[in-house]
C-alpha cells in the first residue's frame, strides 16, 4: 500500500514514541473500514443501477468513510511508516538491526511495538524485539 522508498528509518525508541499518534490514526482507519463493510451491502444495489443524477444517503456515507480511511492512511504514510494490511491494521517501521534493514512490526490492538521481522519474512516471521540488538543512531 505504501512506497518503501519513502520509508523513514526509526529507532525502537522513536517508533514507540510515534505509536500513540499512529495508533489513533489506525483506530480511525479501522472505524472507517468497519463502516464501509457495513454499508457495502446497502450500497451495492444502487451502484449496480448506476444512479447518475439521484443521490443516496448510503453512497454519501460510504464516500465519507472512504475519505476518512484514505486521510488516516496518508497521514501514517507521511510519517514514513509502511501500511502493510489495512484490514488487519498491520504497520511496519523501517529500522536497523545489526547494521541491516528490518521492520519493527505493529498490529492494531497491540500496546507497543514488541516485534520485528526481516524485510522478506513478513508478519509470519515476527520475532521479539531486544532493544540492544537494534542500532540507535539518535
Amino acid at each position: 500500500m505504501s512506497d518503501p522508498v519513502r520509508a523513514r528509518i526509526y529507532t525502537v525508541r522513536e517508533a514507540r514514541a510515534a505509536l500513540p499518534r499512529v495508533a489513533a490514526l489506525m483506530e480511525l482507519v479501522q472505524a472507517a473500514r468497519g463502516e464501509i463493510m457495513e454499508l457495502r451491502p446497502k450500497v451495492w444495489p444502487f451502484l449496480r443501477r448506476r444512479i447518475g443524477n439521484g443521490g443516496n444517503a448510503y453512497i454519501t456515507d460510504l464516500t465519507e468513510q472512504f475519505a476518512r480511511l484514505d486521510g488516516a492512511v496518508r497521514q501514517i504514510m507521511a510519517m514514513g511508516i509502511l501500511v502493510k494490511d489495512v484490514d488487519k491494521g498491520i504497520l511496519d517501521f523501517l529500522a536497523m538491526r545489526h547494521g541491516r534493514r528490518v521492520y519493527l512490526c505493529w498490529q492494531h490492538g497491540e500496546e507497543t511495538i514488541d516485534y520485528w521481522h526481516d524485510i522478506d519474512a513478513g508478519f509470519a516471521g515476527r520475532q521479539p524485539v531486544i532493544e540492544s540488538e537494534f542500532d540507535d543512531f539518535e
